[in-house]
């Protein structure tokens, strides 16, 4: 049951180095995710729809299901959301895409390449973390459509009163 005398400057030094790993761990992935291709991967959600995104260096090239973008996503509204993340980088038409994407509708299905994207440029480019942050593009919209109740017309409408 000895116990031996440690001095000040000691301590100080042991807890340096016990909060040097701990703190490089929490400051998040610093090297860029690319695989053997070149490409940076991600999964983007919104609603029901799912998109698997691969972004790589090119000339802005998007490719939906095996189709081209523009004729995928041919309002222009639903390009316009995919191009944000690009827009609000300064990258716009410095990397080609490719995605597939299922479930949901259109509008659902544009939302989730575009946060696909989004985490897929942070993989890539991991200095432009904070200014896609600042947008909100790497936040899942969780908004999701209400289910229909039973004896109910729908979610929340209900069927007319009568009293007869």
């Amino acid at each position: 049951m000895s116990r031996e005398k440690i001095n000040l400057e000691d301590l100080k030094t042991a807890v340096k180095e016990a909060a040097a790993p701990a703190d490089d761990k929490s400051s998040g992935p610093v090297e860029p995710q690319i695989d053997a291709q070149g490409r940076a991967y991600a999964t983007g959600k919104r609603k029901n729809a799912i998109a698997r995104v691969w972004i790589k260096p090119g000339l802005g090239k998007l490719i939906v299901n095996g189709r081209p973008g523009s004729q995928y996503f041919a309002r222009r509204v639903l390009q316009m959301l995919i191009d944000q993340p690009f827009k609000s980088t300064s990258r716009l038409g410095q990397y080609d895409i490719w995605c597939t994407v299922v479930g949901g509708g259109l509008s659902g299905q544009a939302g989730a390449v575009r946060h696909g994207i989004s985490k897929a440029l942070v993989n890539f480019e991991p200095a432009l973390r904070t200014s896609l942050k600042q947008g909100g593009f790497l936040t899942r919209d969780s908004r999701v459509v209400e289910r229909k109740k039973y004896g109910q017309a729908k979610a929340r409408r209900r069927f007319q009163f009568s009293k007869r």
